[in-house]
């Protein structure tokens, strides 16, 4: 079935996000003006008769790294070959990129025939909010109290390529907060916490140290109400990221296969104790 592919307006990108939604994957309340910020034209929509069949994101991060996601097709129209339409107008968007996703592990060989192969493997996994036990370290401030310079440098750590728009409105999206620790005028970690379909999630969680880390999870958890579900994504290779779920208790909910096409780009995965978005990377 042939379907029109077109750029999707900022007003129009909470329709791919409400689709998501539907498939279970609980996405931000507030991340369609984060997503728009990020690549303004980087959100595709199938339509059949004007009406919206499918959706896929094919971002764009400086002309030169890119990730797909969102990737959706209704699910009575399923089978008729608008998936396919919508991967290769996506891909071709990015031509030139090294691109990123997270994948449903079991499509794994459909995406190596598009020249993806996998780098690792992220897990979400599932707490309760809960109160802190003591009072919160001094060293952990108000996120937006940061120089932005700074924040942007440590996130280019860990993140392959500048996402300053995308970072300002994340970091100031309503209903989240963002922490940080400062160690004299150095930045050791970060980490917001946002209002998700069903409870909290927790992204991105960067820090230098398991201890830090450990720190801001806890005061990111505590700034929500209590018995509220907290999700976190995390990369299996940061040993430390498992310990720290496994030493709070949280359970495995979720998994995705991060795979590139093209070189994977270097990051400091042992920083990262918590994913941004499946969405966008």
């Amino acid at each position: 079935m042939n379907v029109a592919i077109r750029t999707l307006r900022g007003d129009e990108i909470q329709l791919a996000i409400d689709a998501a939604a539907l498939e279970g994957w609980n996405p931000g309340l507030h991340d369609a003006r984060c997503f728009h910020a990020a690549d303004a034209d980087g959100f595709l929509v199938a339509e059949h008769d004007g009406l919206p069949v499918g959706f896929i994101s094919a971002v764009s991060y400086g002309g030169r790294f890119g990730f797909i996601g969102l990737y959706i097709v209704a699910p009575t129209w399923r089978g008729r070959g608008i998936g396919m339409q919508l991967w290769k107008a996506g891909m071709a968007r990015l031509k030139g990129h090294v691109v990123g996703l997270d994948g449903v592990p079991a499509q794994q060989d459909n995406y190596r025939r598009s020249g993806f192969e996998l780098a690792w493997n992220n897990v979400r996994f599932a707490g309760v909010a809960q109160s802190a036990s003591g009072a919160r370290p001094p060293q952990i401030v108000p996120l937006r109290t940061i120089d932005f310079d700074l924040l942007c440098a440590d996130d280019r750590r860990v993140f392959p390529a500048p996402r300053e728009a995308f970072l300002r409105i994340w970091i100031s999206m309503p209903e989240s907060t963002g922490l940080a620790w400062m160690d004299r005028n150095r930045l050791a970690g970060w980490g917001v916490i946002r209002r998700c379909r069903e409870g909290r999630k927790i992204g991105p969680l960067v820090a230098e140290s398991p201890e830090v880390a450990n720190a801001l999870f806890e005061a990111l958890r505590a700034s929500v109400p209590a018995g509220e579900t907290v999700y976190l994504d995390i990369p299996l290779p940061n040993a430390d990221a498992v310990t720290l779920v496994e030493a709070h208790g949280m359970q495995s909910v979720f998994e995705t296969a991060r795979m590139y096409a093209g070189p994977a780009p270097a990051c400091e995965l042992e920083r990262v104790y918590g994913i941004t978005t499946f969405e966008i990377g």
